[in-house]
C-alpha cells in the first residue's frame, strides 16, 4: 500500500459525496468509514494517514483537481 498515492481518491471521492466540498474532519471521517482495513493493515498509514491526507491535498492542488487554498474558506476543501 502506497497511503500517499491511495489516499488522493479516497479524497476525491469524499469531497464529490459531499456536495464537492467538505471540510478537513468530513473527508476524515468518509475515509475511515471507508477505507479503515485498508489503513489498518499497514501500520505506518495507521499512524500517519491524517497527515498524508493533507500531503495528498497538497499535491491534488498542484493538479489543479482542489481549488488553492488561498481560494477556499479556512479548513474546507473544495473539488475544483
Amino acid at each position: 500500500m502506497d497511503i500517499r498515492e491511495d489516499i488522493q481518491p479516497w479524497i476525491i471521492d469524499a469531497l464529490r459525496e459531499n456536495g464537492g466540498n467538505a471540510t478537513i474532519t468530513q473527508v476524515a471521517k468518509h475515509v475511515w468509514e471507508h477505507h479503515k482495513e485498508d489503513i489498518s493493515k499497514d501500520e505506518f498509514a495507521l499512524y500517519n494517514w491524517q497527515y498524508e491526507m493533507r500531503w495528498a491535498a497538497g499535491k491534488l492542488r498542484k493538479t489543479r483537481q482542489l481549488k488553492a487554498a488561498a481560494a477556499s474558506t479556512r479548513g474546507t476543501w473544495f473539488l475544483a
